[in-house]
C-alpha cells in the first residue's frame, strides 16, 4: 500500500484508472488531489421530532435544500454539501477525504466522520457528500468552487468486491449532498 504522489495521480487519470470529472491539473497537491465546493446545500430544520435512521419518513422530515453560490454557516450549525467533482475509483484505490488546515483554523470541518471512500466507489462518477459544521464562534462564508477539502488516494490489493459491485452500494452515483440512505440497511434493530 502506497499513497499517491502527485506524477502517480496524473498518471492514473491520464490512462483513465482513476477518474475525476471535471479533473484540473492545477488541483493536484504533493499527496492530494484539492476538491471544490458545489453550489448545493441541504440540512434539516430544527425541531423536537426524533430522527430514526431506520425510518425514511423521520430522515427525510424537515429537508431544506438549497442552490447557491454561496453559505453562511452559523456557530453550531451543520450542513450538507458535495464535493463539485465526480470521481470513479478503480478496485485497487481507495480514497481518503480530509479538510483543509486553512478552514479548520476558522472552525469549518468538512467531513465529520465519514473520510473514507471505499475502492470501486462509483460507477457512474459521483459526488462526495460532505458533513459541515462550524465548530468556531463566528459565522464563515463558504463560497461554491472554493478549495474545500483534499482526497488523498491509497494504492492496494485490489478488493474482491469493489463497491460499485455490491448490491446495497446505496451511494452509488449519488447526486450532490445526498442525504442518509441507512433505512436501506438490511439488518434493522429492532
Amino acid at each position: 500500500m502506497s499513497i499517491l504522489v502527485d506524477f502517480e495521480i496524473r498518471a492514473a487519470i491520464a490512462s483513465k484508472e482513476l477518474i475525476i470529472e471535471p479533473y484540473n491539473p492545477g488541483l493536484i497537491q504533493p499527496n492530494s488531489y484539492d476538491v471544490r465546493l458545489a453550489n448545493k446545500f441541504s440540512w434539516h430544520e430544527a425541531g423536537s421530532e426524533v430522527i430514526d435512521p431506520y425510518q425514511s419518513q423521520t430522515i427525510l422530515a424537515g429537508l431544506v435544500s438549497v442552490n447557491e453560490d454561496s453559505f453562511i454557516l452559523a456557530p453550531g450549525q451543520f450542513i450538507l454539501g458535495a464535493t463539485e467533482e465526480r470521481f470513479s475509483l478503480p478496485a485497487n484505490i481507495v480514497g481518503q477525504l480530509t479538510g483543509k488546515s486553512s478552514l479548520a483554523r476558522l472552525g469549518v470541518m468538512v467531513h465529520v466522520t465519514a473520510g473514507f471512500i471505499d475502492a470501486g466507489f462509483s460507477d457512474p462518477p459521483a459526488q462526495i457528500t460532505l458533513e459541515i459544521v462550524n465548530v468556531g464562534s463566528r459565522p464563515v462564508k463558504l463560497h461554491a468552487g472554493m478549495s474545500i477539502a483534499q482526497m488523498v488516494f491509497t494504492r492496494t490489493t485490489p478488493c474482491e468486491l469493489p463497491y460499485n459491485a455490491k448490491p446495497n452500494a446505496k451511494y452509488n452515483g449519488q447526486d450532490a449532498a445526498a442525504h442518509s440512505r441507512y433505512y436501506l440497511n438490511t439488518a434493522a434493530v429492532k
